[in-house]
C-alpha cells in the first residue's frame, strides 16, 4: 500500500527530525524542507496531501507561503505550527484556507492526530472530487451545432438561478440530461435531485409519490412514506411530462409552488421545503390549456424560464460525434474496442429523420457494438428500418420525372433490398439476382450503391 506524503516546512533541524521520525513510525512518507521558497518549488513537482507550515520562516512567511500553496495546489490540506500563535494569526491562517493550528513546542501525539485527521479530510474531498467527475461524463452533451451551443449558454444563464425551468421536447431530445445539468451547475449540486415521471405513476398514487402519505391513510398505507417534494428539499425536483398530471394534481402542485409548503396524503401537519422545481413535456401545453387539460396558472408557475430542445433531425451535423461518443462508451462498458463507422454509413445515418431522437441513436450504437464482430461497421450493418427509409433517400441524385430515372431508382431500390437482405455481401446477392458479380458491380457504380468489400476482406469503396 502507498504510504501518503507528508511534506514538513520548519527552519528548526530538531522539529523536522522529531516529526519525521514520528509520521515515519506512523506509516507515512514525510519529507521536510526549512523555507517557504523550497516548499513552493517541490509542490510544482510532487503532490502532497498534507503539509505542516511553520508560521515564521526564513524569506516569506509561513502565511504568505499558505496563501501561494492553496493557488498551485489547493486540495492540499494545511496545517500551521507555530512558537508564537496568536488568536489574530490563527484567525488570519484559517481564512487563507488552513486546516488546522497547532502551536509548539508542539505534543507530537496530538500533531499526529491533526494529520490523521487532514489526510482523512483529504482523502474525502478526492472520493467527493472524484464522484462528481463521473457525475459529470454521465451527463456529458454532446454536439457543437448552432442549437446546442445556444443550449450551452441557456443553461450558463438559468443554473446559477433558483428560477423554475419548463423544458419543451421530443421524446428522446435530452429533457433529462438538461435537468441534470442545469443542477449540477447550481448552487444545489451537492443536495439531491429527485425525479419523477409523471406518466408513468398511476393517478390514485401520484398525490402519495409527491406529497408523502401517513400510515393507514388508504388501503395498503402500512407505513409513513416520504414524498419527492421532501426528498427533495435545499434540492431539485424534476418533473418529467408534467402535462400528463390530472387536474386535481395540478392544483395541489401549484399550492407548493405558491407556498413552499404541503401535507401528506391523510397527515394534518404542513410540511415547508425549500425546492427548485424544473419541470418538462413533449405536450403543447398552451394547446393543452385550451382543450381544458392543463391549467393556466400553473403553466406560468412553471413556465419562468423555458426551453426548448432542439429534435435530432434539426441538428444533424452532431450525428457524427455523437455516435463516435457512444460507439466509445458502450465498447468500454462491453470490454470491447471501439468499432468505427465508414463514411458512407455516417452519411445514412445523417439522413435518417431520427423519429426517437437521441434516445433512438443511443440505442442503435449499443446494439452495433454488441452484435457487430468487425471493428468496421458499413452501410450495410445498419439496422434494415434504416437503410430502408435513408439509404435511397441518400443515393437520389435528382428529382426529373423521367423514364430513365425511374427505371434507375426502381434498379437501385430493388438492388438496395438485396443488399441488405444479404448484409452486403455482393456475391450472394448478385446470385439472388441471377446475373454475374461482375455485373452487378457495374450496376452498383453506376447507381452510386456503397461497396463494402466485406466478402474477400477488402477495404471497398464506403470509407
Amino acid at each position: 500500500m502507498t504510504r501518503a506524503a507528508i511534506l514538513i516546512c520548519d527552519d528548526e533541524k530538531g522539529v523536522q527530525t522529531s516529526l519525521q521520525g514520528i509520521l515515519e513510525d506512523a506509516g507515512f512518507d514525510p519529507q521536510a524542507v526549512s523555507s517557504g521558497e523550497d516548499a513552493l518549488e517541490i509542490l510544482l513537482r510532487k503532490h502532497f496531501p498534507v503539509v505542516l507550515l511553520d508560521i515564521w520562516l526564513p524569506g516569506i512567511d509561513g502565511l504568505e507561503a499558505l496563501a501561494k500553496i492553496r493557488q498551485i495546489s489547493p486540495a492540499t490540506s494545511v496545517i500551521m505550527i507555530s512558537g508564537h500563535g496568536s488568536i489574530e494569526t490563527a484567525v488570519r491562517a484559517t481564512k487563507l484556507g488552513a486546516f488546522d493550528f497547532v502551536e509548539k513546542p508542539l505534543s507530537l501525539e496530538k500533531t499526529l492526530l491533526v494529520v490523521k485527521n487532514a489526510l482523512h479530510q483529504h482523502q474525502l474531498e478526492e472520493q467527493n472530487r472524484l464522484l462528481m467527475e463521473q457525475v459529470e461524463r454521465k451527463y456529458v452533451m454532446i454536439g457543437d451545432s448552432v442549437p446546442m451551443q445556444a443550449l450551452r449558454q441557456q443553461i450558463a444563464f438559468a443554473a446559477p438561478t433558483n428560477g423554475r425551468v419548463l423544458i419543451y421536447g421530443e421524446n428522446g431530445t435530452g429533457k433529462e440530461l438538461v435537468a441534470h445539468m442545469l443542477h449540477l451547475h447550481s448552487p444545489r449540486r451537492d443536495k439531491t435531485f429527485i425525479e419523477m415521471n409523471c406518466a408513468a405513476i398511476p393517478e390514485e398514487l401520484i398525490e402519495s409519490e409527491l406529497f408523502g402519505h401517513v400510515k393507514g391513510s388508504f388501503t395498503g398505507a402500512s407505513e409513513d412514506k416520504e414524498g419527492k417534494f421532501a426528498q427533495a428539499d435545499c434540492g431539485t425536483l424534476f418533473l418529467d411530462e408534467v402535462g400528463d398530471m390530472s387536474s386535481k394534481t395540478q392544483a395541489k402542485v401549484l399550492r407548493v409552488l405558491e407556498e413552499q409548503r404541503f401535507t401528506p396524503v391523510g397527515g394534518n401537519a404542513s410540511m415547508k421545503v425549500d425546492v427548485r422545481v424544473i419541470a418538462s413535456t413533449n405536450k403543447n401545453l398552451e394547446r393543452e390549456i385550451e382543450l381544458g387539460n392543463f391549467r393556466e396558472d400553473l403553466y406560468y408557475r412553471l413556465n419562468v424560464i423555458p426551453f426548448q430542445l432542439p429534435p435530432l433531425r434539426e441538428r444533424r451535423e452532431d450525428i457524427s460525434a455523437l455516435t463516435n461518443y457512444f460507439l466509445e462508451d458502450f465498447a468500454g462498458k462491453n470490454g470491447k474496442k471501439p468499432p468505427a463507422l465508414t463514411h458512407k454509413a455516417v452519411e445514412i445515418l445523417e439522413n435518417y429523420p431520427w423519429p426517437g431522437n437521441v434516445r433512438e441513436l443511443r440505442n442503435i450504437m449499443e446494439r452495433l457494438v454488441i452484435m457487430t464482430p468487425q471493428q468496421r461497421i458499413n452501410v450495410f450493418d445498419l439496422p434494415e428500418s434504416i437503410l430502408n427509409r435513408a439509404l435511397p433517400f441518400a443515393l437520389e441524385q435528382d428529382g426529373a420525372a423521367s423514364l430513365q430515372t425511374a427505371r434507375e431508382r426502381f434498379e437501385r431500390e430493388f438492388i438496395l433490398q438485396k443488399l441488405m437482405e444479404f448484409k452486403g455481401n455482393v456475391s450472394r446477392a448478385a446470385q439472388a439476382l441471377q446475373i454475374e458479380r461482375s455485373n452487378l458491380y457495374r450496376k452498383m457504380r453506376q447507381l452510386g450503391i456503397p461497396y463494402s468489400g466485406r466478402e474477400n476482406g477488402e477495404p471497398g469503396d464506403d470509407h
